[in-house]
């Protein structure tokens, strides 16, 4: 990132910290606000990317930063075998864990704490892994896609969707407008943390996004990339290989 942004400015805590205390507060209604703030439109988002997962045919998925389990449910309910979601946060998990046993996944889902930069699993683990709105969070960004690429099988494939920036007038302006006005303002009506709606759309204005990302996901290993622009460029879905 061009900057380090996060969560409360001037705290002494480092960036993973703050960003597992700010999912803990927002988790009872994450849902929700996505939605609102989106216009739903993230479900279609998800819907690609659980598409190009099972167009590798892959039958064993990791998907990081999991939060409440909207992607690895997608993606078991489309026939995915084995799914594993992990996040750094208790308090989203657990209402993923909820929404996996009310869907009666339990036997298809895991759904377990860890840390990005650090993951507890063995090189070569996974056919595909994916992340959806949580690489920005990353502390160390090319750690945690080192960390990735090391748990990936060989010719597996990675896909990331994440927010980006439009470009053309007048979508970039309005974007903006949204991004610094509307979300905090809706966010602090609705959170428990007033920080959380000023973090999330400054994180996504400081990400490398585009072929910036591109580049950092090929510098990490990876063997190829695609960028797929989503919503007139207010998100991108990214589609890597090992």
């Amino acid at each position: 990132m061009s900057k380090n942004v996060t969560p409360y400015k001037g705290s002494e805590l480092g960036k993973k910290q703050q960003v597992t205390e700010m999912f803990d507060k927002v988790s009872s209604n994450y849902d929700f606000l996505n939605r609102v703030l989106t216009f739903g439109i993230d479900i279609s988002w998800r819907k690609k990317v659980v598409a190009l997962v099972q167009s590798g045919n892959a039958k064993k998925v990791l998907d990081i930063a999991t939060g409440t389990g909207d992607l690895v449910i997608m993606m078991a309910q489309k026939g995915i075998e084995e799914v594993v979601g992990l996040d750094i946060s208790p308090g989203m998990l657990n209402i993923g864990k909820q929404k996996v046993k009310d869907e009666g996944l339990e036997g298809t889902i895991d759904m377990v704490i860890g840390d990005s930069e650090n993951l507890p699993f063995e090189d070569g683990t996974f056919d595909a892994i994916t992340v959806a709105f949580g690489v920005r969070n990353f502390e160390d960004l090319e750690l945690g896609l080192k960390e990735i690429h090391r748990v990936l099988k060989p010719g597996g494939t990675f896909t990331v969707l994440e927010t980006s920036q439009p470009t053309k007038f007048p979508v970039k302006q309005g974007f903006q407008f949204y991004s610094k006005y509307i979300i905090p303002t809706v966010g602090k009506l609705f959170s428990k943390d007033k920080n959380a709606y000023n973090y999330l759309p400054e994180s996504a204005a400081a990400f490398p996004f585009g072929e910036k990302f591109n580049n950092i996901l090929l510098k990490t290993g990876f063997n190829s990339s695609k960028i797929y622009p989503q919503t007139l460029g207010v998100a991108t879905i990214y589609h890597a290989i090992k």
